[in-house]
């Protein structure tokens, strides 16, 4: 049986948009019900069984829209499962992990998601916008880094877990607890 997923996503050039594109397509192709769209246009998501949230990163901070998403939705998604990515880096550092801001870490403690998945964002002087993106673009920084098949691998792995959880007896305990286990899918329950 699919789950109904919702991959919401806060991009500022379009590249993080494309990645929760792919993403939806990937869990669709495993048989999953998704729905992809602006983290601004979600409204409610009592109807989802699981979340996957990205959000672009510049300069270390997320879009302002996806924090607000997690910090207005935060009891809502301790009910579910969740996982973050964020998008963003180009240049020699576009394939190291980048922490989530501290307020984004936060959050994703208080509903029990692992740390975002960092991917290799894009830069390309046509979507550019602000002065230092549009600088940065016409430089030699200017790609698209995005690597597809790791994208790909990690939206089959959330599939897998959601499946898995399909034929489990997952759920999140309600209230407080003082032992934190950790689910197959890398998040942590409780």
């Amino acid at each position: 049986m699919s789950k109904k997923v919702l991959v919401a996503y806060a991009s500022k050039s379009g590249a993080t948009a494309g990645i929760a594109a792919v993403i939806g397509d990937e869990l669709r192709a495993h048989g999953h019900a998704v729905d992809v769209r602006a983290v601004a246009a979600v409204r409610d998501i009592a109807s989802y069984d699981a979340v996957v949230l990205g959000s672009a990163l510049y300069i270390r901070r997320w879009r302002r829209d996806a924090a607000q998403f997690l910090r207005h939705h935060v009891g809502e998604l301790r009910q579910r499962q969740v996982w973050l990515f964020h998008s963003g880096p180009v240049g020699p550092d576009k394939n190291e992990e980048q922490t989530m801001p501290p307020a984004v870490r936060r959050l994703a403690h208080e509903i029990g998601a692992t740390p975002a998945v960092t991917f290799a964002g894009s830069l390309e002087p046509d979507t550019a916008r602000g002065f230092l993106a549009r600088r940065l673009a016409g430089g030699n920084l200017a790609t698209d880094s995005r690597d597809w098949n790791k994208i790909r691998a990690w939206a089959i792995d959330i599939s897998a877990a959601l499946d898995a959880t399909e034929r489990s007896t997952w759920h999140r305990p309600s209230g407080k607890q003082t032992a934190r286990h950790k689910h197959p899918a890398g998040h942590f329950l409780g």
